[in-house]
């Protein structure tokens, strides 16, 4: 039987948020939140609105960026020096001047 995970609202926004990024893969989701990409999908269907929902599906299905099975691992885009890995949804926040 399945856990049944618990989430605040902030927590459930910022799911959200994840999941209509592109660049986002729901493996990074599923490392913060503890979210399949199925519980995710469900998630999106009670928290936004059916038309906004259908977008998002349509966006996200097959999308080799939202699935890491289909993205490539050597992949040459850009990324800054300073840019950590995310790990416990816990991003250091710094002021560079």
């Amino acid at each position: 039987m399945k856990t049944k995970i618990t989430l605040s609202t902030l927590e459930i926004d910022r799911v959200i948020e994840m999941a209509w990024e592109d660049r986002t893969p729901f493996d990074a989701i599923k490392l913060q939140f503890g979210l399949g990409e199925q519980q995710v999908i469900e998630l999106m269907r009670g928290q936004i609105k059916e038309t906004s929902f259908k977008r998002w599906r349509a966006r996200v299905q097959g999308r080799a960026t939202k699935h890491g099975k289909l993205y490539l691992k050597n992949d040459l885009t850009f990324k800054c020096d300073r840019q950590r890995q995310i790990s416990s949804n816990k991003i250091s926040k710094r002021n560079y001047l």
